[in-house]
């Protein structure tokens, strides 16, 4: 019983004790709802303020690029209106221009005509004074102006006025060595520049003047202009195609040239050719000697002298009391003793005139041989690289001919003498035989 009474009452202090618990659970859970609330409420108030920030945003841009088509319409509307502008101006401005766009390209051509006399004539050397206003009438995009178009005008007329004028000019001059120095020389016109060496080669982009290779002769000189120029007559031998006559005569080559440009096989075949003259002059004028000789003693034949002659007939003073057979077998020994004398060197000649032609044949052949190199290596765009195996392969052939024909001609000459010489010793010494005979048949 007492037990029961004891549960009792703990169950009755229980009662009271759970119900606080619960009490105070129920008073923080509803607590922690109102803050979660309250936080809910401030995050949805910051959720709508954002949603009402962007809206605004959003507004604005929409407000913006609606302002911004409208600009956009304006503009293509003004650019449109523009176009239409600019083509009306442009059929206006063709239909205004057209006469003076043909009067344009004439001045601009002329002033290209005179931009290029300017620069390339001797006048360029002491005239400089419209030349920037040429060049900006050639350079210009546009109608040139009046004043431009005035002062073009007055170029021109300078121009023609220079090339009219023989006068003394100071110009810079380049000498062989390559040292610049200002020099005085006459400019005749627009056709030469003529310094203390002669005529001088103007370079108008350079403004310099220079020396031809080569002078023509008799030509005229700066002192000997002087003179004539302060007399008042102006006279001097000029060359009317502004230097290239003068240039080409610096390339007309020399006989000294020519040999050069023959090589050494043009060397040997004049060497051949120098030889071969020597033995021809000594052998003619041995032949020659001989001859004389000859009809002298024609004239005493009684006394034999010391020539093919005398000797022919000194062998028959000797052979008299001998047979005719052996009297014509030593007349003829001596007459082939004779004609080797006779015809020495002409074998020679023979030869050298035979040997030039083909050393003149091998020196062409190998200025081929040099020519088809150069082809090889340069092409055979440019015929100044090919111009020394050409000359080579033509001079040589042409120095083989002269040497040839010549030496040719004079063993010819010199044969024909021997021929006609042994022909005197033969006819004589066929005499002598017959007179021999004669003694002999008379004898017996």
């Amino acid at each position: 019983m007492k037990i029961k009474a004891l549960a009792a009452a703990l169950c009755l202090f229980t009662l009271p004790v759970t119900a606080m618990a619960n009490t105070e659970l129920v008073d923080k859970t509803r607590q922690a709802q109102q803050v979660q609330k309250a936080h809910n409420a401030e995050r949805e108030a910051g959720f709508k303020q954002t949603e009402k920030e962007i809206r605004a945003q959003l507004n604005a841009l929409k407000a913006k690029k609606k302002q911004l088509q409208q600009e956009t319409d304006q503009l293509s509307e003004t650019f449109s209106d523009n176009e239409n502008k600019l083509a009306q101006l442009e059929e206006q401005l063709r239909l205004e221009t057209g006469s003076l766009g043909e009067l344009f390209g004439v001045v601009r051509q002329s002033a290209k005509e005179l931009d290029s006399e300017m620069e390339f004539s001797v006048t360029g050397a002491d005239r400089h004074a419209f030349k920037d206003v040429v060049e900006e009438v050639v350079e210009a995009k546009a109608l040139p102006s009046l004043s431009q178009l005035t002062a073009l005008w007055q170029g021109m007329s300078d121009q023609i006025t220079a090339s009219a004028e023989m006068r003394k000019v100071t110009v810079p001059f380049i000498n062989g060595e390559g040292y610049q120095s200002d020099v005085q020389a006459y400019r005749l016109g627009s056709i030469g520049l003529i310094g203390e060496q002669g005529y001088l080669a103007w370079d108008g982009k350079r403004q310099v003047a220079t020396p031809y290779l080569k002078q023509p002769e008799h030509g005229p000189l700066f002192g000997t202009l002087s003179p004539l120029m302060d007399s008042g007559i102006q006279a001097a031998v000029v060359d009317p195609s502004r230097g290239i006559m003068l240039e080409q005569l610096a390339n007309t080559p020399e006989l000294k040239d020519r040999i050069e440009h023959g090589g050494v096989v043009g060397k040997i075949i004049l060497g051949l050719l120098a030889v071969g003259v020597v033995i021809a002059l000594f052998r003619g004028i041995k032949l020659l000697v001989i001859r004389q000789q000859i009809k002298s003693q024609l004239k005493t034949p009684a006394q034999p002298g010391n020539n093919p002659l005398g000797r022919v007939l000194s062998v028959y003073d000797k052979e008299q009391n001998r047979s005719v057979e052996a009297l014509e077998l030593r007349l003829l020994e001596t007459i082939v003793d004779e004609q080797q004398g006779l015809e020495k060197g002409l074998s020679m000649l023979k030869l050298l005139a035979a040997l030039a032609p083909m050393l003149g044949l091998l020196g062409t052949v190998t200025g081929m041989i040099e020519t088809f190199q150069v082809i090889t290596q340069f092409g055979n765009g440019d015929p100044t690289v090919m111009a020394g195996g050409i000359s080579m392969a033509l001079v040589t052939t042409v120095l083989g001919l002269i040497a040839a024909m010549p030496l040719l001609l004079a063993h010819n000459v010199l044969s024909t003498q021997a021929e006609t010489i042994r022909n005197i010793l033969e006819k004589q010494g066929i005499s002598l035989v017959a007179a021999q005979a004669e003694q002999a048949g008379s004898a017996a």
